[in-house]
């Protein structure tokens, strides 16, 4: 069998550019009847309850899911299984979202009567805003697409996108208004390193107390590179009298200092540190700190309180063995 790749890689081309368009022709779409849809939701004291079939299920799926993890608690009704039992996890402080390609699909007709007698609003998300279901939802959002991706112009593609994307925005527009933190999402996604990055904080990985390398600004340059020495963070901490910090001197100082052949003998480390280095407070996050390092090509970091009181160290090293991967 000989394959015409060229002619699938230019498929393959065409079908990234219709889906594009597709996506790019939504922006428009979000005008009075999107803001209706918005606020209907936020007004919701129960669930969003999303449904659809087929490839429609599958969006269904994603954006129930993408709703919840975004602070809008949300579960998602297989419209099959509804009429056997299922139809129980709606109830009237709910709203539903409907989603269909053709704005006829039977399953949907089946549950669209129970949803009705719950009185709960019903958004449609319809490629077909001149269906029957068009007619029995109370807020119709278009998600029709001038075409499909699929060369027969059959299979959904550019569709399934539109509506994705659709509900992505939806979910991002509420957890806009409801002033969503990232302390929120932190709490909702407590596992793996993404729970991490918007969890951890700097306190709890730091260098803290007797395993800070210190020195006074006084201190002679040789005490300082015996103390990088012992404590192997590449790093000696140089604060004042109220512990403020003042200095640091690193391993690229003190390259420095052996390439302009200073007398180590003579040296304070005063006058070879670096004054006023980057700093983090303790309270900031550990991705924070990460990109604060990458940023200036920096592998220890010292720690303060909102005082300027030198509280820790960091070392890369030791961010990235948190868990919390690179940003």
């Amino acid at each position: 069998m000989t394959i015409d790749l060229t002619a699938s890689l230019d498929a393959a081309k065409r079908l990234l550019q219709i889906e594009a368009d597709a996506v790019r022709a939504l922006a428009p779409r979000v005008n009075g009847d999107f803001a209706q849809a918005l606020e209907t939701l936020l007004r919701v004291r129960g669930h969003v309850i999303v449904t659809g079939v087929g490839k429609s299920g599958h969006i269904a799926r994603k954006i129930s899911s993408t709703l919840a993890s975004t602070g809008t608690p949300s579960s998602f009704l297989h419209p099959a299984e509804a009429a056997h039992g299922d139809m129980g996890m709606v109830t009237k402080d709910d709203a539903a979202i409907l989603i269909s390609k053709s704005g006829e699909s039977d399953e949907l007709w089946t549950v669209l009567p129970y949803l009705k007698l719950l009185g709960i609003p019903v958004i449609g998300f319809l490629g077909n805003v001149q269906g029957g279901l068009a007619e029995k939802c109370d807020i119709v959002l278009d998600v029709s697409v001038a075409e499909e991706g699929c060369p027969m112009n059959l299979a959904p593609t550019a569709s399934s996108t539109a509506a994705l994307a659709l509900g992505d925005a939806l979910a991002v527009a509420l957890l806009t208004a409801k002033g969503f933190k990232p302390e929120d999402f932190a709490f909702l996604h407590p596992g793996g390193a993404l729970g991490k990055r918007l969890s951890l904080r700097v306190a709890d990985v730091m260098h803290t107390g007797e395993q800070i390398p210190l020195a006074k600004a006084s201190d002679d340059l040789k005490t300082s590179i015996m103390l990088m020495t012992r404590y192997r963070l590449g790093a000696v901490c140089i604060t004042g009298a109220n512990g403020e910090l003042q200095g640091i001197f690193t391993d690229g100082d003190l390259r420095r200092t052996l390439e302009r052949n200073v007398d180590i003998a003579k040296a304070n480390i005063g006058e070879l540190a670096t004054h006023n280095p980057k700093r983090i407070l303790q309270s900031e996050l550990v991705v924070r700190a990460v990109n604060l390092m990458e940023q200036h090509n920096i592998m220890v970091l010292p720690v303060v309180d909102e005082r300027g009181i030198l509280t820790g160290i960091v070392h890369m090293h030791d961010l990235l063995k948190s868990g919390i991967g690179r940003p």
